[in-house]
């Protein structure tokens, strides 16, 4: 089973008491703020993500633990997407950085990918911004990419290409 450590977080594959904290990041709506899903009404609606996230073997999508708290989740999610969301509490820490960091050399050490991609909504200045600072070029852009709570979102494309 794959596990990442870095200086201050584990990235791993979830553990059986581990829904509950899962829940808590999808059910916040500031969390879920520019999500392709309205927040989690349920745990019943956390717990297909949970069970992807706990199957063993190879893996390129985590858990974030962070002080023996499971705080978010990262990883390549579709394809060569890589997504995140992390607990408002442990924003601006630095600990997204850190957790991509280590994924994404994770990912080019093993996988073929000639880039990850990203899909951000433009409206999110702090994952576009985030996505630029770590390296990623935009590639394009899409309208009416997701419809949330009747509420249609856009989509800016980014690619980072393996060094």
């Amino acid at each position: 089973m794959t596990r990442l450590s870095t200086e201050r977080l584990i990235l791993r594959a979830a553990q059986d008491d581990d829904l509950a904290p899962l829940f808590a990041i999808y059910s916040d709506p500031r969390a879920m703020r520019y999500w392709s899903t309205p927040p989690h009404s349920s745990i019943a609606e956390t717990q297909p993500l949970f069970d992807a996230l706990k199957r063993p073997g190879p893996r390129l999508y985590f858990l974030i633990e962070y002080q023996r708290k499971i705080i978010g989740t990262a990883g390549i999610h579709d394809g060569t997407e890589i997504g995140f969301i992390l607990h408002p509490d442990q924003w601006r820490k630095g600990l997204m950085t850190e957790a991509i960091q280590a994924i994404v050399t994770h990912v080019w050490a093993n996988t073929d990918f000639s880039a990850i991609t990203a899909d951000a909504d433009p409206e999110n200045a702090a994952s576009v911004g985030f996505l630029r600072a770590f390296g990623f070029r935009e590639t394009g852009r899409a309208a009416n990419t997701f419809l949330v709570n009747g509420h249609w979102t856009d989509s800016i494309y980014f690619a980072l290409s393996r060094p």
